[in-house]
């Protein structure tokens, strides 16, 4: 029996995005993998960051590949229907050089605020997504706070000067670009406060303790938004720790307690504090949180970012980062790079994935395996889904979906070098049963 309102897609290392129409139905019970009636959180959806270096790759395409390309990433019926993206608020590790939005050193009263930087590289890639899905949501971090502001005086390294006027500053500093970007015609729909609180790296950053998040959001940030009417929500993001346990820990915060925990647990810094973004060692974390705080938001900030080769090897990590955090509870998963030059160089030095690679030589570009693992995500299961839930052996290496249409999605990957049956249980009675290829990713759409 085959069913026709069923669509199955498969990704290989050799072949990507296949409709497969060699699956069978058939009567039964026992199945490797079943849907269940529970449901758990809703998603904001999917999306990617907003970086200098690849609004630069962007620009070595001819205009008609370029056009292409943002539709493929940002239309809502086309490839990936981005829902929700992220950007930095000064320079990130992956800007053409160093900056802030002031530079100005003792302005505390922020006159010498300004965006024009951004209107060179970010918002025209902003705008572009825009253009494609008006109903965009934006998230912005920053990578560094202005130098005057930090000890020592650098982007890299150090931490914020923790002084009652620099953190008046900087809450300052926050609504500044709230409202210069709302005054480009782009909403702000989330503040993360700091990218990865404990990075103390030679790419702009800047180190956080627990307490010291808790102090600035409530005694500051959150009274800061309230008197400027600032509807932006505040998340406590971008958290990358704890780090498996070892030595280091007993120097460092970054336990649950010393960072979600400390922040969460106090009322009046709650009551500012609208979700939490994770990324990178943070998926130690996520689960205790999302625990503890389940009528919290959470969000998967930053896609881990390999080294570069774009590997089929790699994507299926990939792949399994995206199990992880769902199963334990985020609202939506964010990509870094979306696009960069060959080999993915920072300025710093450093070699990263990205979803596709841009070749200045050939003004081509070429889909990677990871934009592959999130097209079978994010191509069918849209904003306002609720993951439903699942059970048999083959869970840990699948998710499950409905859309808010109806529609119930499957994704799932088959990690072994040898094809695998599988039966999946419908929950009526019916089994869908298919061979899945080696080391395959597959969606299956029910609608």
């Amino acid at each position: 029996m085959i069913m026709d309102n069923m669509v199955w897609v498969t990704s290989t290392e050799s072949q990507q995005w296949q409709e497969k129409n060699d699956f069978h139905v058939a009567q039964g019970a026992s199945s490797g993998l079943s849907l269940t009636d529970h449901e758990h959180q809703r998603l904001l959806g999917f999306g990617g960051c907003f970086n200098e270096l690849g609004y630069v790759a962007l620009q070595k395409l001819p205009q008609a590949e370029r056009e292409q390309l943002l539709d493929r990433l940002f239309l809502p019926t086309s490839d990936q229907r981005f829902d929700i993206c992220r950007l930095p608020i000064g320079a990130s590790d992956y800007a053409l050089d160093w900056y802030s939005l002031n530079e100005t050193a003792g302005d505390y009263a922020m006159e010498h605020f300004s965006i024009e930087r951004d209107k060179q590289y970010l918002i025209p890639y902003i705008k572009a997504a825009l253009v494609r899905n008006p109903q965009l949501k934006l998230f912005a971090s920053p990578w560094s706070p202005p130098t005057w502001m930090k000890s020592p005086k650098a982007y890299n390294y150090g931490t914020l000067r923790f002084e009652p006027q620099v953190l008046q500053a900087y809450a300052l500093y926050f609504v500044k670009f709230v409202q210069a970007y709302a005054a480009e015609g782009i909403t702000i729909h989330q503040i993360h406060v700091q990218n990865e609180v404990v990075a103390d790296q030679k790419f702009p950053s800047c180190v956080w303790t627990g307490e010291q998040l808790k102090l600035f959001i409530r005694d500051y940030l959150g009274p800061a938004f309230k008197q400027h009417g600032i509807t932006s929500e505040i998340w406590l993001g971008t958290i990358n720790a704890p780090e498996a346990w070892d030595e280091w820990m007993k120097k460092k915060e970054t336990d649950f307690n010393g960072y979600a925990n400390t922040v969460l647990s106090d009322p009046e810094a709650y009551q500012y504090v609208k979700g939490v973004g994770y990324q990178w060692a943070g998926k130690y974390a996520i689960q205790r949180t999302q625990m503890s705080y389940p009528e919290l938001q959470y969000l998967q900030t930053e896609n881990e970012c390999g080294d570069g080769e774009n590997t089929w090897f790699y994507a299926r990590y990939v792949f399994n980062l995206y199990h992880h955090y769902f199963i334990n509870g985020v609202n939506g998963y964010i990509y870094w790079n979306m696009a960069l030059e060959p080999m993915g160089m920072s300025t710093w030095g450093w070699k990263q994935n990205s979803m596709v690679t841009i070749d200045p030589q050939t003004n081509q570009y070429k889909l990677n395996p990871e934009y592959y693992v999130m097209k079978h995500f994010a191509h069918y299961v849209g904003a306002g889904a609720t993951r439903l839930g699942l059970q048999g052996p083959w869970s840990g290496n699948a998710l499950a979906f409905r859309n808010q249409h109806g529609s119930r999605v499957i994704v799932l990957a088959n990690p072994f070098k040898a094809g695998r049956s599988i039966s999946i249980g419908l929950g009526d009675g019916r089994l869908l049963q298919r061979t899945l290829e080696p080391e395959s990713f597959h969606t299956i759409v029910l609608s």
